[in-house]
């Protein structure tokens, strides 16, 4: 398969369309996780259907003292990735293309939901990228567009918008593309010294401490409901804890019905060990959200959650997150 460059809207419209449009939108510096999006949206477009992807640094996503000017910009490299993993196309529009005129004096707003978390520590970044991700939306005239689970908060926004605007696209997340020892692939781990990866495998140990922990805490509960109020039970109990050689027992035991406060706890432990090496990891959250609103999770919450952080290690901001399922739902 040989992948086509398209500089315009107008030269993506001429393609003659057989099956499903499916759409990867992205900035550039594409990856492994990249592709892997790029892969799955070739099994949903399938032989007959076409694959694009979109390579774009949207200006308006990034804010003062932001990584605009130093974000990697590797088309041909891009290119060959998109080609390897099975698109038909890259959509490389340029700025003019996109903002005809300048940068729009009309805008989609992230309302109450974009203030929050990443909101509230890039403020305007989602009202930005909802903009581009309407505008390339327009542009490539997709059935289906595939954005990774990585950027959770991105991921909602976006599916938020399709439905209360009425787009007619399918949007579909794919889960996020770890490398070997957990970090997850983002086209800034390029930045990080070997040292400083070394520290920002602390989000992804940080996520996977709390996975575990919420494991511990719902087969305890699973065990105490099938095992009897008796002292059988608490033998049952301390057996099941006591297998567990990664989990605090006495912790796990103790944490409350559906057990947010347990996971924010094992995770923010590891972070806080993180915080005193050299170099050292800056925090800006750790948070255990409902992904209808991203607001914190009380605790007799059931349902699909998200276990969220964000931190700088050096010069370099990542974020990370993991989806659990509490109570009655799991």
């Amino acid at each position: 398969m040989t992948t086509t460059l398209l500089r315009t809207a107008d030269e993506l419209h001429a393609r003659v369309r057989g099956g499903r449009r499916a759409v990867v939108m992205t900035m550039g510096a594409l990856h492994e996780g990249h592709a892997t999006l790029v892969r799955t949206a070739r099994e949903i477009a399938g032989p007959e259907g076409e694959v694009v992807v979109t390579v774009f640094v949207n200006p308006l996503q990034f804010g003062k003292g932001e990584d605009l000017d130093r974000y990697p910009r590797t088309l041909d490299a891009d290119i060959k990735i998109a080609e390897q993993a099975g698109a038909d196309a890259v959509f490389a529009p340029s700025a003019d293309e996109v903002y005809p005129g300048g940068e729009p004096q009309v805008r989609i707003s992230a309302g109450p939901m974009g203030e929050r978390l990443e909101g509230a520590v890039r403020p305007g970044h989602f009202d930005g990228m909802l903009t581009v991700v309407a505008k390339l939306l327009h542009l490539t005239r997709p059935d289906v567009a595939l954005f990774g689970q990585k950027d959770a908060q991105q991921l909602a926004l976006i599916r938020r918008m399709v439905r209360d605007l009425n787009f007619g696209v399918e949007i579909v997340g794919v889960p996020t593309v770890r490398e070997e020892d957990g970090l997850a692939l983002s086209s800034r781990n390029r930045y990080l010294s070997p040292a400083e990866r070394r520290t920002a495998l602390a989000l992804s140990q940080a996520l996977f401490a709390g996975s575990d922990r919420h494991a511990a805490q719902e087969a305890l509960r699973a065990r105490a409901r099938e095992v009897p109020a008796t002292h059988a039970r608490a033998e049952a109990l301390s057996a099941l804890g006591e297998s567990r050689a990664a989990a605090d027992t006495h912790a796990v035991a103790k944490a409350e019905p559906g057990g947010p406060q347990g996971v924010r706890q094992a995770a923010r432990l590891v972070l806080d060990e993180a915080a005193r090496v050299q170099p050292p990891l800056s925090l800006d959250y750790v948070a255990l959200i409902d992904p209808s609103d991203f607001t914190e999770i009380e605790d007799d919450f059931t349902g699909e959650a998200v276990l969220a952080v964000a931190a700088r290690v050096g010069t370099t901001r990542l974020i990370d997150n993991i989806p659990l399922t509490f109570g009655a739902a799991s």
